[in-house]
């Protein structure tokens, strides 16, 4: 499930959104005043939607967009007059007066966008390195020796571990040669 962190300046505000969103089916991880609490958390999760308003005590939204990791999202709340920076930042946009309808589809349309995002790089196939591919090699390799598979039912092998434990490739063929070397 995406993660929402909700940025604005008055505590009251922030938890009003909260609730909204929280009442509505999105998972919001944290609520924050400052910049520097919103940065805190996203470094802590893999991607998100921040909803903000455009002033905090500590910096702009637009400082905000350029800290925030990649895989962040940023959702400005505030009047038409403060879009002008938003234009061309990757910064999506919804109006006050705040409309509720408006402020839960661009969400809803947000976090669909990033798991849209989440299934395409989990798609890609995985790029290793030479010390991971020979760390691979030499797993399959003992695998082979030891018992007398083909080099395809090695593979499959530590496929089949590192999916079943929820580790790497890279971290099961090295549990294999530290526990049969």
């Amino acid at each position: 499930m995406t993660s929402i962190i909700v940025l604005f300046p008055r505590i009251e505000d922030a938890k009003n959104i909260r609730n909204l969103l929280a009442k509505n089916g999105f998972s919001v991880r944290a609520i924050c005043t400052t910049g520097a609490q919103t940065l805190q958390f996203a470094e802590e999760l893999n991607d998100g939607v921040v909803v903000c308003g455009y002033k905090f005590p500590d910096m702009l939204y637009t400082e905000l967009r350029e800290y925030l990791p990649s895989n962040f999202d940023l959702l400005l709340v505030a009047s038409r007059s403060h879009w002008d920076d938003a234009k061309g930042s990757n910064v999506v946009c919804v109006e006050m007066p705040l409309k509720v309808y408006d402020l839960l589809n661009t969400v809803n349309m947000m976090v669909e966008t990033i798991e849209r995002r989440r299934r395409k790089r989990r798609m890609q196939p995985a790029v290793r390195n030479d010390d991971e591919k020979k760390v691979i090699l030499e797993a399959k390799n003992l695998l082979m020796e030891r018992n007398n598979l083909t080099e395809e039912e090695a593979h499959r092998y530590l496929q089949k571990t590192s999916m079943d434990s929820g580790t790497n490739m890279v971290e099961t063929a090295q549990m294999v040669l530290s526990i049969m070397s």
